[in-house]
């Protein structure tokens, strides 16, 4: 029971991603719901001391966007009650966070990790992103 509301949790984090990395890389239809606000907590504890270029925003912002969708298609085939859906879930979430970090600089990319290990894990598996 636990793991579905962490992976609800998840789905509506990811449901509002392209409210932006550093709190304000652009707003759904004016939409300012709590999983928007989630978002934009989580983008700070990402993003805590970086800096991006306006070009990293909108990589960021593409990635992010691209992987709420692709959640979104998971939860309405099948909810997040199935293993295997809640499992690539949290696939979309790791590729999300392996992508996002090939658009920082080394320096950037090591703050970003020390986020990631900072932030309260969701579930099985942590948050740390594989090191491609």
């Amino acid at each position: 029971m636990r793991a579905m509301h962490v992976l609800m949790g998840l789905a509506l984090v990811l449901a509002a991603i392209p409210a932006a990395a550093q709190g304000g890389m652009g707003q759904q239809g004016g939409r300012q719901g709590g999983g928007q606000q989630m978002q934009q907590r989580q983008n700070e504890m990402l993003f805590k001391g970086i800096t991006l270029s306006e070009e990293q925003k909108v990589k960021v912002d593409s990635i992010q966007a691209a992987t709420r969708e692709a959640t979104m298609a998971l939860m309405q085939s099948g909810g997040m009650q199935d293993p295997g859906t809640r499992e690539k879930a949290q696939e979309l979430r790791q590729k999300s966070q392996v992508d996002i970090r090939k658009v920082l600089t080394e320096q950037q990319a090591v703050i970003f990790d020390k986020n990631i290990a900072d932030m309260p894990a969701m579930g099985p598996g942590g948050r740390r992103p594989p090191r491609n």
